[in-house]
């Protein structure tokens, strides 16, 4: 099997595709100036112990985590000082999950690797083609000849196929199509026979078969968003209790997830339930709010400026974007890096958070 590990770097961002046999097996966004934590070693302050969840709030440097007593937390008070490694990142609201159980050689303050490293730990054999020699020059200790410097580390094939992943809607090759639908307390995923279904089976045969098709896809786009936690999934035609018969396809197809999903079952309505552990916050979460648009704007900034280096463009944008690029310790100063000259920032509040214009400057 060939395996590369490819980081397109923009302005505040690295995106991370893992291609095997030149199909993507997993994806990552990093955003060094607003890292999510997971990794991190940290010395906390026990602000509350909560009986009823069986666990401590702790105090850290810029945010409050919650260590269960399960990670070590058993027997700690209020005010205690305890060393601890972030375990999951605050998403959904909920501030990082802790632990306590510490290695002999895990000494904090010390900040996690971020998810490039942590990929090509995964894929120790996989080349690392990264398009930006700064980052690669700040790798290079970790990943060492590895890594490789490439002027352009995406194409437009693989570009088209990352840009499907942010569509709630995706089609499937057997002519199935499945919708994604995120909330906060789950994710629910439904299954459209749609095209997949002809004339020539039978009405039964037909939708298991669309189902069984649908299955490499259902377990690819899951772990491709990251959706984590409860995931139901309502598969296409078949009557609830003869859903059970795709219990075994459905736990092949998410065996080989590193972040080991399980089916729990059918529900008397006959959906699926899966959970998947939460570590880093899922795809449709990271592509949200003005920090996200924000690094989009720059993205498209440094390509136009790339293409046409003589051009001076300015961000119109709303307050909460641009306070969102102001707050990030690096987004800013490498398009400035990059461009040989800093971005002119126009806040414009009747621009919702979701717009952004590029706009000449002749500043």
């Amino acid at each position: 099997m060939t395996e590369r590990i490819l980081a397109s770097c923009s302005p505040g961002e690295v995106r991370i595709a893992v291609l095997c046999n030149d199909e993507l097996s997993d994806y990552a966004i990093w955003r060094p100036g607003a890292p999510n934590g997971v990794g991190d070693l940290c010395r906390g302050r026990v602000t509350a112990r909560v009986a009823a969840m069986a666990g401590s709030f702790v105090a850290l440097d810029n945010s409050e985590g919650f260590l269960p007593d399960s990670d070590g937390g058993a027997g700690l008070h209020e005010g205690d000082i305890v060393p601890v490694r972030v375990t999951r990142a605050a998403q959904g609201g909920k501030g990082p999950r802790l632990t306590a159980r510490l290695t002999e050689d895990e000494v904090p303050p010390a900040r996690g690797v971020g998810p490039l490293v942590e990929l090509a730990r995964r894929y120790p054999a996989a080349p690392v083609l990264v398009d930006d020699a700064g980052l690669a020059a700040r790798l290079r200790p970790a990943l060492g000849n590895r890594l490789e410097i490439a002027i352009r580390a995406f194409d437009d094939e693989l570009e088209e196929v990352l840009e499907a992943l942010s569509q709630p809607e995706i089609a499937t090759s057997s002519g199935a199509r499945l919708r994604i639908h995120p909330t906060p307390a789950l994710v629910a995923i439904d299954i459209d026979a749609g095209g997949a279904v002809t004339r020539r089976q039978g009405k039964a045969a037909a939708h298991l078969a669309a189902n069984l098709a649908a299955l490499p896809t259902l377990a690819r786009q899951i772990r491709l968003r990251n959706l984590s936690g409860a995931i139901l999934v309502d598969f296409a035609g078949m009557p609830a209790r003869r859903r059970a018969s795709l219990a075994p396809p459905l736990g092949a197809a998410l065996a080989d997830d590193p972040l080991r999903p399980r089916l729990l079952g059918f529900t008397a309505l006959g959906l699926a339930e899966i959970v998947r552990p939460r570590v880093y916050p899922a795809l449709h979460e990271v592509l949200a709010g003005p920090h996200a648009v924000g690094l989009a704007a720059l993205r498209r900034i440094l390509s136009e400026i790339t293409a046409a280096p003589r051009r001076r463009v300015a961000l119109r944008a709303s307050p909460a974007v641009m306070a969102a690029l102001q707050d990030d310790p690096e987004a800013l100063h490498d398009l400035a890096r990059r461009t040989g000259r800093p971005l002119i920032l126009r806040p414009d509040a009747n621009l919702s958070p979701s717009e952004w214009i590029i706009e000449a400057s002749d500043a």
